[in-house]
C-alpha cells in the first residue's frame, strides 16, 4: 500500500509552536481553551456514559450477554487502535483540520447511535465514534501547544485540560444516569450539538498548526487495528461457541498473526506509529504492560458492576450513576497522595501498593451475591479499588515517558493511552467470555430445580418469578467469576510492577527536570 507524503511551510508570520491569534487578529485564548476542553470532555465521558445505559440498550435492541460487551469494545478498539495514527495525521495535515473532522464525525456517529434500531447499526456507530475520538483527542492536546504561548498561559491551559479529562469519568456517570432515565438514546444524542458547536467555533477561535513532513504508517495502522479486532472477536466468539470452535481459533490466531505483522512493520518502519525505541527500556515496558492490565480491570469493573447494580440490586440509572461517584472521588484523592509521595519514594512501591489495593477491591466484588447491599458489600471495595487506581496512574504516567527523547514525548504519552484502551477491550472480551460461560454452567446446574417446580404444578406467575431468581443467581455467579480472574490479573500486575519497575525516585525527579536519564 502506498504512503502519502505531505509537506508544507508554516504560515507566514506565525510561529510554529504558539499560534495565539484568530483570523481577526485578536487573542481569544479563553474561548479556545473552552472549545478544546469541551471536545476532550465529550470523548472522555463517552467511555463511562454508555456503561450506565447498557442494561437498557440490551433490553431494547436484543443484545445477548455475549454480544453486549461489543458496545464498549467497538469504541475502545477503534479509539485505541487508531489513536497513534490520528496524532500523526494531525501533525502532517494540520491539527485544527483533523480536530474539527474528529468532533464533527463524533457528533454524526453519536446521532446514528441514538436512532439505531438494531445491534449492527449501534455497533457501527460506536466504531465511528472511536475513529472520531482517535482524530479529535490527540489533536486536542496538541492544539494547546500551538494555541497557547509557552510559560504561564500554556501551563494553566494544561492544568484545565487535565482536570477536564479527570472529571470526564465522574460527569459521564452522573450524566449517563440522568439521561438514561429519559432514554438511553440521549446518552448518544447529547454529543451531536456539542460536536457541531465546537467544530463551527473552532474555525474562528483555533489557529492551525504548521504542517510537518512525514508519512502515514497505514500498513501499521491497518494490521494493528484489524489484528486487535480479530483477537477480541475470537475471544467473544468463544463465549457462545467454545474455545475449540474453528471460527474462534481462526479469529484468535489470525488476530495474533496480524499483531505480529504490526510489530514487524513497526520495527522496520522509519515512520512507525509506535517506534520500538519507545519500548526498548524495561521501565517503560513494565509501565505499558501494567497499564494494559489496569485498563482491563477498570473496563470490567464499570461493565459488570453497572449491570449488577441495576439488574440485580434494582437501582435506577440515575441512582447507579451516583453509586459510582465515590470511584472518581477516590481516584482524585489517591492521585494527590501519590503526587506527594513520588518525590521521596520509588515509583514501584507506590504503583505496586496500588495494584495490590485494586486486586483487593476486585476480590471483594468476587464475593457478591444476590442479597448484597451497597453500603456493606460494594462501597468499601469501590473506594479500595479507586484508591489503588489513583496510586497507579500517577507514577506509571511519569515512568511511561521517563527517559524518552523530547521528539518522542508525545508518542510516549499516546502509547500509554493506547495500551489502556486496548487492554480494556481485550480484557473485557476475555472476562466477558469467562462470565458468559460461568452463567451458562450455573443455569445448567439450576435447570432441574425449575423443571421440578413446573412438574409440581406451580402457576406460570410462580414459575416466572423462580426463573427470575435463577437468572439473578446465575448472572451474579458469572460476574463474580470474572472479578476473581481480575483479582489474579491485578496480583500479577503487582508482582511485575514490584520486580520490573526499576527506576529510583531520584532519577525520575532528575529526568523531569533535566531531560532523559539512562534506566536499566
Amino acid at each position: 500500500m502506498s504512503e502519502d507524503v505531505v509537506k508544507a511551510d508554516p504560515p507566514e508570520g506565525r510561529p510554529v509552536d504558539a499560534v495565539t491569534e484568530t483570523g481577526h487578529g485578536h487573542r481569544n485564548l479563553g474561548i479556545a481553551l473552552a472549545l478544546i476542553c469541551m471536545a476532550q470532555l465529550m470523548v472522555v465521558l463517552d467511555g463511562t456514559i454508555v456503561n450506565i445505559a447498557l442494561p437498557h440498550i440490551q433490553n431494547d435492541l436484543g443484545f445477548s450477554n455475549a454480544s453486549l460487551p461489543w458496545v464498549v469494545n467497538a469504541y475502545a478498539l477503534a479509539f485505541g487502535g487508531l489513536l497513534l495514527l490520528g496524532g500523526r495525521i494531525g501533525d502532517i495535515l494540520g491539527r485544527r483540520k483533523v480536530f474539527i473532522f474528529g468532533v464533527v464525525l463524533f457528533g454524526v456517529a453519536s446521532f446514528i447511535g441514538g436512532i439505531a434500531q438494531s445491534e449492527s447499526v449501534l455497533l457501527a456507530s460506536r466504531i465511528l465514534q472511536g475513529v472520531a475520538a482517535a482524530a479529535a483527542s490527540p489533536n486536542a492536546l496538541a492544539l494547546i501547544t500551538t494555541t497557547f504561548p509557552a510559560g504561564k498561559e500554556r501551563n494553566r491551559a494544561m492544568g484545565v485540560y487535565a482536570a477536564m479529562s479527570g472529571a470526564g469519568a465522574a460527569v459521564g456517570l452522573i450524566l449517563g444516569g440522568a439521561l438514561t432515565e429519559a432514554s438511553w438514546r440521549w446518552t448518544f444524542f447529547i454529543n451531536t450539538p456539542i460536536g457541531l458547536i465546537v467544530a463551527v467555533l473552532a474555525f474562528r477561535f483555533l489557529g492551525e498548526s504548521a504542517r510537518q513532513t512525514g508519512k502515514f504508517d497505514l500498513p501499521g495502522a491497518i494490521t494493528g487495528s484489524v489484528g486487535l479486532a480479530g483477537l477480541v472477536y475470537g475471544l467473544n466468539h468463544a463465549a457462545t461457541n467454545g474455545w475449540g470452535d474453528p471460527v474462534t481459533l481462526t479469529f484468535i490466531l489470525g488476530g495474533l498473526a496480524l499483531i505480529a505483522a504490526f510489530l514487524l512493520i513497526e520495527a522496520r518502519s522509519r515512520h512507525a506509529l509506535m517506534p520500538f525505541r519507545i519500548l526498548a527500556n524495561r521501565t517503560r515496558g513494565v509501565s505499558f504492560f501494567v497499564m494494559l492490565v489496569v485498563g482491563a480491570a477498570m473496563f470490567s469493573m464499570f461493565y459488570f458492576l453497572g449491570i449488577f447494580v441495576q439488574n440485580i440490586m434494582g437501582y435506577s440509572a440515575l441512582k447507579t450513576g451516583f453509586a459510582f461517584l465515590p470511584f472518581s472521588l477516590g481516584i482524585v484523592a489517591a492521585a494527590q497522595v501519590a503526587s506527594s509521595l513520588i518525590a521521596r519514594m520509588d515509583p514501584r512501591w507506590i504503583a505496586g501498593a496500588g495494584a495490590v489495593l485494586v486486586s483487593g477491591g476486585m476480590f471483594g466484588f468476587s464475593q457478591l451475591d444476590v442479597d448484597s447491599s451497597y453500603l456493606v458489600h460494594l462501597l468499601p471495595f469501590i473506594l479500595l479499588l479507586s484508591f489503588g487506581m489513583g496510586l497507579i496512574f500517577v507514577p506509571l504516567t511519569l515512568t511511561a515517558v521517563s527517559g524518552v527523547a523530547n521528539e518522542d514525548s508525545g508518542v510516549g504519552s499516546a502509547v500509554l493511552n493506547t495500551v489502556q484502551q486496548i487492554g480494556g477491550a481485550v480484557g473485557l472480551a476475555l472476562l466477558g467470555t469467562i462470565s458468559t460461560n460461568a452463567i451458562k454452567d450455573k443455569f445448567t446446574e439450576l435447570a432441574p430445580g425449575l423443571q421440578k417446580a413446573a412438574e409440581s404444578g406451580q402457576s406460570p406467575t410462580q414459575l416466572k418469578q423462580l426463573e427470575g431468581q435463577f437468572t439473578a443467581v446465575a448472572t451474579t455467579h458469572g460476574f463474580t467469576r470474572a472479578f476473581l480472574w481480575s483479582t489474579f490479573l491485578m496480583l500479577g500486575a503487582a508482582v511485575v510492577t514490584l520486580v520490573g519497575l526499576s527506576i529510583k525516585h531520584q532519577d525520575l525527579a532528575n529526568d523531569n527536570q533535566n531531560g532523559p536519564v539512562h534506566m536499566g
